[in-house]
């Protein structure tokens, strides 16, 4: 009896000690996905080339928040104006699925939810965007932009708007100009405009696929020299 306990510590120890690291993972997984990082799929086209359909990305949920959002940020936001059709409903189902869900909510498998987008911001409150310039370009307060991030692999296609951002609100546009329904294809649902408190982050990095990992710039050479919106 002694023998064989003494064959079992050594691996009774072993599996605690297995056990304690799963749980730490764990508990830190779903601390980081809370407060700091949170895995997001892109499903579209939409930010191509800056974002390929099936990239993982990850987005610092520090912003909005203890940082502030500025233009050129590419952002993650809820799709409280209904943007997008209606999620259909069910989805994975039985032992499967539900594992799917808790690997998600840890923040260990990305968020495939249609219910989110991701874009990049050009107008933050007070700023006046206008589409187009004599270039055929975007402008930000009476500034033209160079938007060396815009898909090159065709030229986007002008649409006109122009309007002035409202306080707590954002204005945001695809990198693939010519196959992104954003803000100017939403004009009767709010104006186009997202609300800052939808906002679930910055996109930080690309991590998957490998050949694809990348950290995500905002560009701030294309706004340097946007000048501050005028008062209203």
């Amino acid at each position: 009896m002694q023998r064989a306990e003494s064959r079992l510590s050594p691996f009774l120890g072993w599996a605690k000690e297995i056990a304690a690291v799963v749980v730490i993972a764990v508990v830190l997984s779903f601390l980081i996905k809370t407060f700091l990082f949170r895995a997001f799929f892109i499903p579209s086209p939409s930010m191509a080339s800056t974002l390929e359909v099936d990239d993982r990305i990850f987005v610092n949920l520090m912003v909005p928040g203890p940082f502030d959002l500025t233009r050129g940020d590419v952002v993650v936001f809820r799709d409280t104006k209904a943007w997008l059709p209606a999620k259909p409903a069910g989805g994975s189902t039985g032992p499967v699925g539900s594992v799917s869900e808790g690997l998600t909510f840890l923040g260990l498998l990305p968020d495939t939810s249609e219910q989110h987008l991701v874009k990049r911001i050009i107008g933050l409150p007070g700023d006046h965007v206008v589409c187009c310039s004599t270039s055929r370009q975007v402008t930000v307060n009476g500034a033209t932009l160079n938007e060396t991030y815009i898909n090159s692999v065709e030229p986007a296609r002008a649409q006109d708007f122009d309007v002035i951002v409202p306080d707590g609100k954002i204005w945001v546009m695809g990198d693939n100009r010519n196959h992104s329904a954003d803000s100017r294809a939403h004009l009767d649902a709010d104006g186009g405009f997202i609300d800052i408190a939808d906002v679930e982050g910055k996109a930080a990095v690309t991590a998957w696929p490998l050949d694809r990992l990348k950290v995500l710039d905002n560009y701030p050479e294309v706004f340097r020299h946007v000048p501050a919106p005028e008062s209203r």
